[in-house]
């Protein structure tokens, strides 16, 4: 049996359609970069409100871009702020689905504790019950958490695993599906290895799932093609999407081609080259680019 009152409509998109997951979740911590990244630089707000409400403009101008599209886009991962405001006066949930046909999703975590053993695990979530039953209620199909993994510690990595999981079941419990990220570092120096590590971890987890219960997985493109192969065929896994992690577009796509059955699910990638300066006409071409070339990267397409 899958979660009590899910939309079977939108959990068909996420597993069999063509595109990939539009990552719109800078949460307070990232969202000076991200500002900073479009052309607003620190100093032109004066308050933590009026931050939020320039990064919200932000995510509205990219969600109401014709060239973010339910074609080419599968879902919208949100900051709850995000969530709880207005896309062109609708909730924003109810504006991605039923205007877009994008699976509105949300960030949980509360982000992540000073590192230990090679690994930095979710803070506490003492909201998170809270948040689900609301989340629930405007319409949302999901969520997701991330922890980071920086070293290639056996004990760190089942421990963020576990961590991953165990909050799973409630969300799952809550009616929603997750998406587990257990984030590898591009900056660690065992790469390789910690993949490794936890590709066998996940395996573990996903073995012990009850029936009726599914996950997303979203992970780092990993250093060998297509190492989570097995992740992708699993029978518990709704889809398996990639996060960009710091690496360009370019190098993001073209890693992204090499991993079979994987699909992006990029933030800093996605929005590479937007600004607050550009005409509409500007910001919706460069936006359209990057959305067309993470497209055809996920789905295995090429345009002449």
């Amino acid at each position: 049996m899958n979660p009590p009152g899910l939309n079977e409509q939108q959990l068909d998109k996420l597993k069999h359609r063509p595109g990939f997951v539009a990552a719109l979740d800078q949460s307070g911590g990232s969202t000076p970069k991200a500002l900073a990244a479009y052309g607003i630089k620190e100093g032109a707000w004066s308050n933590e409100d009026e931050m939020f409400a320039m990064v919200h403009q932000m995510r509205a101008r990219i969600m109401t871009s014709p060239s973010l599209n339910g074609d080419r886009i599968l879902a919208a991962i949100l900051f709850e702020k995000t969530m709880d405001g207005e896309i062109n006066g609708r909730p924003t949930a109810d504006y991605l689905w039923n205007l877009k046909q994008i699976v509105p999703v949300l960030k949980v975590d509360n982000g992540l504790a000073a590192e230990t053993n090679g690994v930095q695990l979710m803070k506490p979530m003492p909201q998170l019950s809270a948040l689900l039953k609301k989340a629930k209620a405007k319409g949302i199909f999901g969520t997701k958490m991330r922890s980071v993994i920086n070293q290639a510690s056996p004990a760190g990595i089942k421990e963020v695993v576990s961590q991953q999981f165990h909050v799973a079941a409630q969300i799952l419990e809550a009616g929603l599906i997750p998406i587990v990220e257990p984030e590898v570092s591009i900056r660690s120096p065992e790469k390789a290895k910690a993949e490794d590590l936890l590709k066998t971890a996940i395996i573990e987890e996903l073995n012990k799932l009850p029936a009726g219960r599914f996950v997303l997985l979203k992970l780092t493109l990993p250093e060998r093609d297509d190492l989570y192969a097995d992740c992708v065929s699993h029978s518990k896994v709704v889809r398996v999407l990639a996060l960009s992690g710091g690496y360009s577009l370019e190098e993001s796509n073209a890693r992204l081609r090499r991993n079979h059955g994987v699909v992006a699910s990029f933030s800093r990638a996605l929005v590479e080259g937007l600004s607050a300066r550009q005409s509409d006409a500007e910001f919706n071409a460069v936006l359209d680019a990057a959305v067309q070339s993470i497209f055809e990267a996920s789905t295995g397409k090429q345009t002449a």
